[in-house]
Parts: C-alpha cells; structure tokens; sequence
C-alpha cells in the first residue's frame, strides 16, 4: 500500500462508531426530553409527533449551509422554540444527549479500538473529523473506553460548528495535527459528505466503509474513495508500519 500516508482521520457515525437498538434504552431517552421541557404528552408521542418533524427541518438547514447549531440554538429555534426560552437554554446540553440516544446506543463497532491502537502502534498520527450534535457524548466515550490517547486532534461540527463536506472541518484536523494533506487519508461511510469533502480539502487518499448491513450508495465520479472496506479492521491490511 501507499507508504506516502502517515496520518489517518476517521468519521464517528457508522464507521468507527455503530448504533445498537434498544427500545428501553430509546425510551428512557425520549422521557428524559419530555420532563426537561414539562410536556403533558406522552414522552414517546411527543417524541415521534414533535421533536422529530422538527428535526428534519433543522437536519435540512443544516446540510444545506454545512453548518451545526449550537445546543442552546438548536432547542431555542428549532425543536422547542415554543417552550419558555430560560427553561430550554438550561436544558439544552442535556436534551441534545438525550436526543443523541433516542436513536440506540452507540458502541465502538466489532474491531475498531484493537484496530486504533494497532495503526497508532505501526506510527500513524490519529484524528477524528466528524459531524454530529452535541458537545459533551465524544469526549466522555473517549474517556471511557480509553481512547483519547490514540487521537492527536477530536473535531466534531458540534464544536467547530461547520459540517463536511465543507472543507474547513478538516483544515481544523489537520492544522491541528501539523499533517500534510498529501500525505493524509480520511475513512468515513458517507459517500457525499466523507469523501467529497476530504477530497475537497486536498487529502491524498480516501477510503469509504461500506458495512454489510448498510444499504449500498450510489457511487460517482466525485464521491469515489480509493479503497473500500467492510470491516473496520481491513485498515490494517491498506496501513503497514510506517519505517
């Protein structure tokens, strides 16, 4: 493989990071979101018939500027604007992680913390580049599952505020990390987010994930990657010790 690459960023959601369902756990989350803002209606009801369709709209302006809103802005303007403002801005870090896990537990996927500190081991520099709501989930799964040593750089749009495929995220990762673009390669799932926009930042390599239990994407001339993977441990086999 390409001895050029040295440094190696990685998207969170369905790439290094997978949802596991969990109906109760869901629950439990939705009712957290529910008694945050006082609502009378079901907490399940409220979720799907409110929140939801609120996001959707929010998920739209968000891809249509690359942009994330902050917590309190989020809640403020998009899905709780109708509540009392002082009682949604203290809330607000709380429900984006409810809201977060209103989806399913997240969990490292089969293979990808050996695989993190394998490619850290054989010399690669390590960063994360990935877009999703909320300041605090990241940093205290790192903390826990001991990762955040393995990562030179953590930027998630929450934070930068800016989502892919907007080329800045990753001028953020890499000036951060003090890594050539040329000599970078960014692993993500997403074909038109991922891929486009490491390409657009002038990263020198791309590989996509395509787990098998994903439905396949339209692949184009634009959000081509160079390499695909099924299982996040076929890194290894694309990333050898660095000499």
């Amino acid at each position: 493989m390409d001895q050029n690459i040295n440094t190696i960023f990685v998207d969170l959601g369905d790439t290094l990071r997978v949802i596991r369902k969990d109906p109760a756990y869901q629950r439990e989350a939705m009712k957290v979101i529910a008694d945050c803002l006082g609502t009378r209606m079901d907490p399940e009801e409220f979720y799907h018939q409110v929140i939801e369709p609120r996001y959707d709209k929010y998920r739209q302006w968000a891809l249509t500027y690359y942009c994330e809103a902050p917590e309190k802005v989020l809640w403020t303007r998009w899905l709780a604007y109708d509540f009392p403002k002082e009682r949604v801005e203290a809330a607000a870090a709380e429900m984006t992680y409810a809201y977060r896990r209103t989806k399913g537990e997240r969990v490292v996927t089969d293979g990808g913390a050996e695989t993190i500190r394998e490619l850290y081991r054989r010399g690669y520099t390590l960063a994360i580049v990935s877009d999703l709501v909320g300041v605090n989930e990241v940093d205290e799964w790192l903390d826990r599952d001991g990762l955040r040593p393995y990562f030179k750089s953590v930027q998630q749009s929450s934070v930068c505020l800016i989502r892919k495929p907007h080329p800045a995220i990753y001028y953020y990762a890499l000036e951060e990390t003090g890594a050539d673009p040329a000599r970078t390669c960014y692993v993500g799932d997403n074909l038109d987010r991922d891929i486009v926009g490491a390409k657009a930042a002038g990263l020198g390599m791309t590989v996509g994930v395509q787990y098998p239990d994903k439905k396949p994407q339209t692949v184009t001339e634009a959000n081509r990657p160079d390499h695909f993977i099924h299982h996040f441990s076929q890194l290894l086999d694309l990333f050898p010790p660095l000499e």
